[in-house]
């Protein structure tokens, strides 16, 4: 019993992810670090703070799962946080809040689609068949059949680098793509966890 259970809840878990990853590259030369503090800054566009927010602070929450001293920059340094500044002043501003390593969130896409739900029908036993014509036309009257119809569905293409400060070189980067997230809140959720997950498994962050 204790088999089918372990076997249902995996299969369901599978299933409620909505961020699948698509690319993702690592230098060559990478070893597996400790850095004192992670940053996480989501470039999204400006109007949407909200998704910008929840996308920072969801991957922060989950990088601390995992005991990584992480920040967000929203959450540091507000809305417009690096807006009209230099390279050397955002780097200077990075530097002022002890950060040793940035991981970015790029929203790079963003489409919508429409796709068609075929109605479906419903037969009835074939034994109810007659070779005469009342059999068989009042079998098949009575099928019940549901209308198909038209719906929609949002996908998300992201991409996260992690650069190490001390360098300002990229060591590691990924793409994944959210497909029709229910919310923004289950999509940041989604997205933490699956970055994480990757971030662990290829020895990236201790």
């Amino acid at each position: 019993m204790k088999k089918y259970f372990w076997v249902i809840l995996l299969t369901y878990f599978s299933f409620c992810t909505t961020s699948l990853i698509t690319n993702k590259w690592k230098s060559p030369n990478i070893k597996t670090s400790k850095f004192n503090k992670v940053m996480v800054v989501a470039i999204v566009n400006f109007t949407d703070r909200n998704l910008r927010e929840k996308m920072e602070i969801h991957l922060v929450e989950d990088l601390k799962l995992y005991n990584i001293s992480a920040v967000s920059s929203y959450q540091e340094f507000g809305p417009k946080y690096f807006e009209d500044l230099t390279e050397k002043e955002t780097i200077d501003k990075i530097n002022s809040a002890k950060v040793d390593a940035v991981l970015t969130i790029v929203l790079l896409d963003k489409e919508k689609e429409k796709y068609y739900i075929p109605g479906r029908v419903y037969y009835t036993p074939y034994t109810i068949y007659s070779r005469r014509f009342w059999g068989y036309y009042s079998t098949i009257y009575e099928r019940v059949y549901e209308p198909g119809y038209y719906a929609e569905k949002t996908n998300y293409f992201w991409e996260s680098n992690l650069y190490d400060m001390s360098n300002k070189e990229m060591i590691y980067s990924i793409q994944t793509k959210s497909f029709n997230p229910e919310n923004t809140e289950n999509l940041a959720h989604d997205y933490g966890k699956v970055i994480t997950a990757d971030l662990q498994k290829n020895g990236i962050l201790k």
